[in-house]
């Protein structure tokens, strides 16, 4: 699963600068996390740190979204090749 960011948002700002995929970006209101690029951290460390640094715990998992560990293992790879690449 990608990860999602709640209403509950307070626009702390410390969850972007933590997101090895440049996943999350400011939206009209709130942060939000772009589902094509969030592993979950998978490939990058042991759990998502934009849930750790959040203040108000308004990051759950997107119910919508769902990946196993291999299909994130694949994005991550698949991510990491693009930035390499010209």
């Amino acid at each position: 699963m990608a990860l999602m960011i709640t209403d509950d948002c307070i626009n702390c700002d410390v969850c972007e600068p933590e997101c090895p995929n440049d996943a999350i970006s400011m939206g009209e209101l709130i942060y939000l996390i772009d589902p094509n690029k969030c592993t979950e951290c998978v490939g990058h460390f042991d759990e998502p740190q934009c849930q750790q640094v959040c203040p108000v715990n308004c990051i759950p998992f997107n119910p919508a979204w769902r990946e196993s560990k291999d299909e994130l293992q694949q994005k991550f790879e698949r991510l990491q090749a693009a930035k390499t690449q010209p």
